[in-house]
C-alpha cells in the first residue's frame, strides 16, 4: 500500500530575459511519513534546481491506485473519483464505495480511456463520478535500491 504525500516546492525559475522568479510547484511522492516525504522530494528535485529550494507544504494525498503511461505526450496527471457498486447479500441494498485514483494521460478523454483500460480485469462494477486535471508536475513512486548498492551503514 502506498502512502502518497503532495509536496509543494518553492524554487527559483529562470524567465525569458534572464530574470528569476520564485514559483511554487506541487509534486507527489511515496513515503512512509512526512519526514521521509520531505527528504525524498528534496533528493528528487535538487538536481533540477538552479538556486534555493524550499518545501513549503506537505499533505497526505488519498490515492488508492495509479495508472501510469510511458508515452511522451502523456504529461498530465488526472484525479479520477470512482464509485464501486456492490450489492449487500443480506439486504439486497446497493452500496457505493468511493475511491480516488491517479491517471497519467495527454488529455481528459485519454484519462478516461486509460482508466477504463486499467480497470478491465476488475470484477466489481464501477462508475466514474469525476475526472479532474491536477496541478501535479511529477510523481515519484517508491523505488527499492539495487541489491548491489552500498548500504547506508555497516553493521
Amino acid at each position: 500500500m502506498n502512502n502518497w504525500f503532495e509536496c509543494k516546492v518553492r524554487t527559483e525559475k529562470m524567465m525569458e530575459g534572464g530574470a528569476t522568479k520564485k514559483v511554487t510547484e506541487p509534486y507527489l511522492v511515496d513515503a512512509l511519513n512526512f519526514t521521509e516525504a520531505e527528504a525524498r522530494i528534496i533528493d528528487e528535485i535538487t538536481p533540477f534546481c538552479n538556486g534555493q529550494l524550499e518545501v513549503v507544504d506537505i499533505k497526505r494525498a488519498r490515492y488508492c491506485e495509479m495508472f501510469t503511461s510511458e508515452l511522451e505526450n502523456c504529461d498530465k496527471w488526472y484525479k479520477v473519483k470512482c464509485a464501486f457498486v456492490t450489492i449487500d447479500e443480506k439486504t439486497q441494498a446497493e452500496k457505493r464505495t468511493t475511491q480516488q485514483m491517479l491517471v497519467q494521460a495527454s488529455d481528459l478523454r485519454d484519462a478516461v480511456q486509460r482508466f477504463d483500460e486499467g480497470m478491465k480485469g476488475s470484477m466489481v462494477d464501477y462508475e466514474i463520478t469525476l475526472v479532474q486535471e491536477t496541478p501535479l508536475l511529477d510523481v515519484f513512486p517508491y523505488q527499492q535500491k539495487a541489491e548491489n548498492a552500498k548500504p547506508e551503514y555497516e553493521a
